[in-house]
């Protein structure tokens, strides 16, 4: 619990009350410090525009409005776009939970990402600039990036891919990932993006669930100055998958990779011949069409394919970045996450370009070779917008303040933080220290099940570290009992979203059933059930505590108790495992296993090394445990279900609570 400070701003509340003086606050929230906007913030924000043509004094009333008349608010932004066909409904419920956004309407987010700006002055604009951490830079204007995502759409259409196909697309952060999104896209197929860092099991699995005939990849990414053999786990990977036909690969790395002949192709020879033509049109395709797939861990052992389309997530994303994010045409606009998770997907690929940003996409460790590496890339490059999340944010704060003094990072005018709740601590070093004690952070709520932004602060919201606001405009979110009756202030329930929104998921890819069990029918009333548990304050603050489910997040990033222990017990020396996540200085949360061995296996330093690795090799390094401890026992149901409540109860030395259920 922070302690409260006396000397915080005071603050105006977004509903028109003055917020009383920190230090007279009740200390009920990770921290009760509120921090106000400044006047010129207010002033020229994008929300403060839109606030003013329709006419409201406040914030409040304006999100008011917007939630009493969702489809109008929706309307209002999708009419900020191009459309090849308008709709004939904003939004069709008559299949809940089976909605449809802009329902008739004939779309390709390609077009407004990139097609449109070709006719303005932004066709000569920078769209991407591109920096590896082994010097390597690359920059890319609207038009030339046309020409790039035109050239591959050409090659993947003469391999046979079509309209309704998944394409799977495995790479490090390069600008080849970007292309491969927006070729599969522009010619109406759907891609699913594997995160680089996972390996071979997860990536076998979700080509098999995807069924995809083509493969993108490369050759191999860098991390640390290392290389990552992203080659080498396809092979591997592609020995448990029977549909791949066709793998296309780029050349970054340059080390010998093995190439199957009839099936691998290299990207840069393809470029070379007259199938990959710099002309190709834009296909439109419904709004509903599938946009992408991807996949998120869920409790039991396989993950579940998100499924997004392109004409509401399209709207949503592009709205969302605007208001939130305030992009202005002059801006440099930097998210450092990775574009195969949906924080890449929505907010490095595709809201950038639809707002006709510059963006800024950076390969490697952000402490690599020295813990400026970010400040030294902000300052080069005049970033003014930066998004990332409180796991790097910790991180580089173990070095503390000499390294980004050593740059000018006074181009900076907005901070954001994306992936888990952010601690007050490294709220206001990021602020103090990167933002120099003013600049506003965007603490963003939002999964790849919704698409973007949910509960998020704006330019002129005023903040209180650690919590992530209120509600985005149009979105109706609470926290609720069991029995979907609303929480009373500071009281801890289920977080949920009363009413569809136009980026949301439509479905689970081949399991609609799942979709509805897994979202919709666990609190009564037909609402979304996010899986979190969060409070609500007096003023209507969301503060999101963690997952309800049996999902760990690392630094950020989701991963599935079922998949860890899956991966634990294809070892040859365990039995059984069950695997929690346990607080972490730096990543939010650690891994920690428990394994029952196999007769005539012994526990030891040795065999807890090989059984790390040996996840790490399985799912990739970001689910390497922090630490297996050897068991006997694993606390149990009489139905055989593992009690890793009651196992991380233990770890942390708290009462185990009721355990009646228990086996004995």
């Amino acid at each position: 619990m922070s302690e409260a400070r006396s000397d915080a701003p005071e603050a105006t509340m977004a509903n028109g009350t003055v917020a009383p003086n920190t230090a007279e606050m009740p200390d009920t929230t990770p921290s009760s410090d509120v921090y106000a906007p400044s006047d010129g913030m207010i002033e020229n924000a994008n929300i403060t525009a839109y606030m003013r043509k329709k006419g409201f004094d406040t914030y409040d009333d304006l999100y008011q409005w917007t939630v009493n008349n969702p489809q109008d608010f929706w309307a209002d932004m999708a009419q900020e776009l191009e459309w090849y066909a308008p709709w004939d409904q904003v939004l069709d419920e008559s299949h809940a939970p089976f909605y449809k956004w802009f329902a008739g309407a004939k779309c390709n987010i390609v077009h407004n990402a990139i097609d449109r700006h070709l006719t303005t002055w932004r066709r000569n604009k920078v769209a991407l600039i591109w920096e590896s951490e082994m010097g390597e830079m690359r920059s890319y204007s609207y038009h030339l990036l046309n020409r790039e995502v035109s050239r591959l759409a050409n090659v993947l259409k003469s391999m046979g891919v079509k309209k309704g196909d998944i394409v799977t697309i495995y790479m490090s952060r390069i600008p080849e990932l970007m292309f491969a999104m927006l070729a599969c896209a522009k010619i109406g197929a759907a891609h699913s993006v594997v995160y680089g860092g996972f390996s071979v099991d997860a990536l076998a699995d979700r080509i098999n669930d995807a069924k995809s005939k083509v493969l993108l990849t490369a050759d191999g990414g860098y991390m640390r100055g290392k290389v990552i053999e992203l080659k080498k786990i396809v092979n591997e990977a592609l020995q448990r998958t029977p549909t791949i036909q066709t793998v296309i690969v780029t050349k970054h790395t340059g080390q010998d990779v093995v190439m199957e002949t009839g099936r691998d192709l290299w990207l840069h020879d393809l470029f070379g011949l007259p199938i990959a033509s710099a002309l190709c049109d834009t296909e439109p395709v419904d709004a509903e069409d599938m946009l992408f797939v991807l996949y998120t861990s869920g409790t039991t052992g396989k993950p579940k394919g998100v499924v997004h389309t392109h004409g509401g997530y399209m709207v949503g994303t592009y709205t969302t970045l605007k208001m939130v994010f305030d992009i202005k045409d002059e801006d440099r606009y930097w998210c450092a996450a990775d574009p195969g998770w949906i924080t890449g997907h929505s907010y490095i690929v595709y809201a950038p370009l639809i707002t006709g940003a510059t963006s800024i996409m950076y390969e490697g460790a952000p402490n690599f070779p020295y813990p400026d590496r970010w400040w030294n890339i902000v300052s080069r490059y005049g970033v003014n917008v930066m998004y990332t999340a409180p796991t790097a944010i910790r991180s580089l704060m173990r070095f503390g303040e000499a390294w980004p003094s050593r740059h000018d990072l006074s181009s900076i005018r907005l901070l954001g933080s994306v992936g888990e709740p952010i601690n007050p601590e490294a709220w206001r070093w990021f602020r103090d220290t990167i933002g120099a004690s003013e600049t506003p952070i965007m603490d963003t709520w939002w999964q790849t099940e919704t698409g973007h932004f949910m509960i998020t602060p704006t330019p002129i919201t005023p903040l209180k570290p650690g919590s992530a606001t209120r509600p985005f405009l149009g979105v109706d979110v609470d926290v609720v009992h069991e029995d979907g009756s609303s929480c009373a202030a500071n009281e801890d329930g289920m977080l949920i979203i009363r009413k569809p929104w136009p980026g949301m998921l439509r479905t689970v890819l081949n399991d609609p059933d799942r979709y509805v069990s897994a979202y919709w029918e666990k609190v009564p009333g037909g609402v979304y059930t996010a899986g979190d548990s969060a409070r609500k304050d007096e003023d209507g603050y969301i503060w999101v505590i963690g997952r309800l489910d049996d999902v760990i997040k690392v630094s950020g990033y989701r991963l599935g108790t079922a998949e860890v222990e899956s991966a634990l017990v294809s070892h040859s020396s365990v039995a059984e495992a069950a695997a929690i996540g346990l607080p972490h200085e730096l990543k939010g949360n650690a891994i920690h296993a428990f394994v029952i061995l196999r007769m005539g296996f012994e526990p030891s330093p040795a065999l807890e090394a090989e059984l790390k690795a040996h996840v790490g090799h399985e799912m990739g390094p970001i689910a390497r445990p922090e630490k297996i401890e050897f068991v006997t026992f694993l606390p149990k149901t009489r139905s055989g279900k593992i009690m890793r409540r009651v196992l991380k109860a233990q770890a942390l030395g708290q009462d185990v609570g009721d355990t009646s259920t228990l086996e004995t």
